[in-house]
């Protein structure tokens, strides 16, 4: 075991002896240097070690703040012990730690490998999916190195967030008799829409057909506008933004569906519409997905 892996185990078991006594922060260090000595057998990284508890409890609130905005489906004391503290390190190392001594990627990695040793069957998994989404977010970030903003972020009124805009579908194919949508599912436990951002320039109807080859690996035939919504996401350098997402109706061959890997997916999947109902999707997809089933009802294919 490298000697900063174990400084990192020591610094989560230090992290959840204090959260789950809810102990002063002051007696963080204290718990700290006990389990150095008694867990250590002298290869700890000290000094690594006193470096990122620091960071996670002087930072403590706004790294909180980021993990709500990253997992809103998972509010911060329904995330297991071992959960929560992880993506605290994990975050304080993405976001606060020097990249030439430590790389995101990096510490994404060793924050699942804790992830996966300390936390239940599903840890890595979630672990991975949001930390992936805080790094994609900040433009990833070991390819682009760009200075820091260590200070929380204040909110801004609604109306003057800056906009994102996004163009996803609603994908149908037909197979043995039956109609089939593709769904996606995230980190956070929730089946939703295929969908991506939208370049400088592109045309929302090709920013749809590119997302959804590179995201699932459909080659689509679009149909009509479905509709938009529109979301609040945070991005820890740049505060709120608002993400607006157009989807549009589309067609494709039934064949198996090849996820991209990162930006907080884990599955993909074609779903018969009498499956829809029974999924946990997000209610703001749920009248776009109904408008496509009118669209197919129209069109007279049989359920």
């Amino acid at each position: 075991m490298s000697n900063r892996h174990l400084s990192r185990t020591i610094v989560l078991q230090s992290l959840f002896e204090w959260d789950f006594v809810g102990l002063d922060n002051s007696k963080v260090e204290e718990i700290l240097t006990y389990n150095t000595k008694e867990f250590s057998t002298g290869s700890c990284d000290f000094e690594f070690a006193r470096k990122i508890i620091d960071n996670v409890i002087e930072k403590r609130d706004l790294i909180d703040d980021i993990i709500g905005k990253a997992a809103p489906q998972w509010p911060l004391e329904k995330i297991s012990i071992i959960d929560r503290n992880v993506l605290r390190i994990g975050i304080s190392e993405l976001l606060f730690s020097d990249r030439n001594q430590v790389p995101p990627k990096v510490a994404i990695n060793e924050a699942i490998e804790l992830a996966k040793t300390f936390g239940g069957d599903n840890s890595g998994r979630f672990v991975s999916g949001v930390l992936g989404t805080i790094y994609k977010e900040l433009g990833e970030p070991d390819k682009d190195q760009k200075t820091k903003n260590k200070n929380p972020i204040k909110d801004i009124p609604f109306e003057e967030m800056p906009i994102e805009k996004k163009c996803g579908a609603v994908v149908y194919s037909v197979h043995n008799d039956n109609v089939f949508i593709a769904l996606v599912h995230d980190v956070f436990g929730h089946w939703t829409l295929s969908k991506g951002g939208l370049e400088k320039a592109e045309d929302e109807r090709d920013c749809t057909v590119r997302k959804i080859k590179e995201e699932i690996g459909l080659d689509i035939e679009l149909g009509e506008k479905l509709g938009e919504n529109e979301y609040i996401a945070y991005d820890p350098e740049k505060g709120k933004t608002r993400r607006q997402v157009h989807y549009y109706f589309a067609k494709s061959e039934h064949k198996p569906l090849v996820l991209e890997e990162g930006g907080g997916l884990d599955q993909a999947k074609w779903f018969k519409l009498s499956e829809i109902s029974e999924l946990n999707l997000y209610n703001d997809i749920l009248p776009i997905i109904t408008k496509a089933i009118e669209i197919l009802s129209k069109k007279k294919i049989k359920f």
